[in-house]
This record gives C-alpha cells, sequence and structure tokens, in this order.
C-alpha cells in the first residue's frame, strides 16, 4: 500500500510539472528559427551581433506595389521580391506582432558588428560585405536583387543588392542599403525615391 501511495505522488508531481512547462512564458529560451508570411512562403530567422532577429532571406509576398526583376517569376525566387518604400514597411508589419522594417541605424549598428560601412568603418565597408553576402560569415545571405525605378524600369540586378530602411530622409525620399558586387563593399544612401521598389528585410525586437 505504502509503495502505490509513493507511485500515486510521484504520477501527480510529474503531471504537475508538465502543467506548468506549457503555461505562457514558462520557458522563454526557445526561438522560432523559421517565419511564415501569410502566402505560406517561409524564411530562415537569426538573432544577429547587434540582439535583434532579422530575416536571412529577401522577403517574397506577393502584394500591390511589389515586383519580380524583370517581372520574371524566377527572378523572385532567385532574389524575392523587390517593394516600393511604403508597401514594405507594411509586409514586414503583416508578418504579425514585433516585425518591422528596420531603421537606418540598426542596419548600420548591423553592419558596425562586421566592421561597418563605407562611411563608418576603417575598410570602406568591405570586411562588412563579405560577412554579410550570401556565403559570408554571417550567414545572413544578402543577395544581388536590383531595384525598379518609377518608371518601371529596372537596373542592376545580379550587381547590386538595394534594401530599404524605415527611415526617411525627407518626404519623397528614404534611406537604402547598397551591396555592390563589383566595388564589394556595404554602402548607404539617404536618396532613395520612396516610388523605387528595391528588397526588403524584415527585423524584430522579439
Amino acid at each position: 500500500m505504502k509503495r502505490t501511495k509513493h507511485r500515486l505522488i510521484f504520477h501527480l508531481a510529474a503531471f504537475g510539472i508538465c502543467l506548468l512547462s506549457a503555461l505562457p512564458g514558462a520557458d522563454a529560451q526557445p526561438r522560432s528559427d523559421v517565419i511564415k508570411d501569410r502566402d505560406g512562403n517561409s524564411y530562415p530567422v537569426k538573432i544577429m551581433p547587434d540582439n535583434k532577429k532579422w530575416m536571412t532571406a529577401n522577403l517574397n509576398l506577393r502584394v500591390p506595389g511589389s515586383y519580380c526583376y524583370e517581372n520574371a517569376e524566377q527572378k523572385c525566387g532567385e532574389y524575392g521580391r523587390l517593394y516600393t518604400w511604403t508597401i514594405a514597411q507594411e509586409v514586414c508589419r503583416s508578418l504579425g506582432e514585433g516585425w518591422r522594417l528596420p531603421a537606418n541605424d540598426e542596419w548600420r549598428q548591423l553592419g558596425k558588428s562586421f566592421g561597418g560601412v563605407r562611411d563608418d568603418s576603417d575598410d570602406g565597408g568591405k570586411a562588412a560585405y563579405q560577412a554579410l553576402i550570401t556565403g559570408g560569415t554571417s550567414g545572413f545571405n544578402i543577395t544581388y536583387g536590383g531595384g525598379r525605378d518609377p518608371s518601371g524600369n529596372y537596373a542592376r540586378g545580379g550587381d547590386h543588392g538595394f534594401y530599404w530602411t524605415a527611415t526617411e530622409s525627407d518626404s519623397a525620399h528614404a534611406w537604402f542599403y547598397n551591396f555592390g558586387r563589383n566595388g564589394k563593399i556595404m554602402n548607404r544612401h539617404h536618396d532613395g525615391e520612396k516610388t523605387e521598389a528595391f528588397s526588403v528585410r524584415c527585423i524584430s525586437d522579439r
């Protein structure tokens, strides 16, 4: 009888531990390494040295105001879609609570973790470029998706990766980051026309 009672106490205790572990917030450590958009596309995510969670692939959610490079569907598979500035913010928010388009300073801090952007480094942005491109040591996997101008012309695909930030420089322009394959540098510019379409990575603090 005593042995049966001890077994019952053990099973009740184990059941209680299971209940506690199932409570919200009981285990705050595990973090998802993949996020999905509303079309079911999956994107790997990674906590980078700046302690922010970044997508490590370009967004490819089909919405009005987004484009495949040269209107070729296979380019979307290779580079993701290109988005105008306003739509870029909307698609990042659509991923769920906490997701957003990174600010200029967040891109700058990411670059600084690997040596710095062109105007904020000792080597002109070369080390950061090498670390952040596909095959680099960071696992960030930048690609060269090029861009689309407001007239519908495409340029620099395969040579430059242009990435929007959420930071305006004036009412018609915003900051963007530029990874140039020929110069092999990570650079930034304040004069991206908001009606241009560039690649998008999203970020989360959660």
